[in-house]
């Protein structure tokens, strides 16, 4: 049994997850995606699928980057504003 690194549980079926020099392990997908997945620089909530990047930041959809003042136009990155 391995005890996740993000709230403790011992668990006998944890996994661990390497990246680069990272590694990391877990008892649920839960406690993978919320210490993994990017944060919607708009929202907050985590970005499990593509996702919208522009720039430096990601956001969950386009709603959100459009809500944060970073969305794009048909011709590229609408400057801030």
């Amino acid at each position: 049994m391995a005890v996740c690194d993000m709230c403790g549980n011992d668990y006998a079926r944890s996994f661990t997850i390497t990246r680069d020099d990272r590694s990391r392990t877990y008892d649920s997908l839960e406690c993978a995606i919320t210490d993994w997945a990017p944060a919607c620089g708009n929202c907050g909530c985590r970005v499990l699928g593509h996702g919208v990047e522009v720039e430096d930041a990601v956001f969950c959809c386009q709603h959100c980057a459009d809500a944060a003042g970073r969305g794009r136009s048909p011709h590229g990155i609408r400057p801030r504003s």
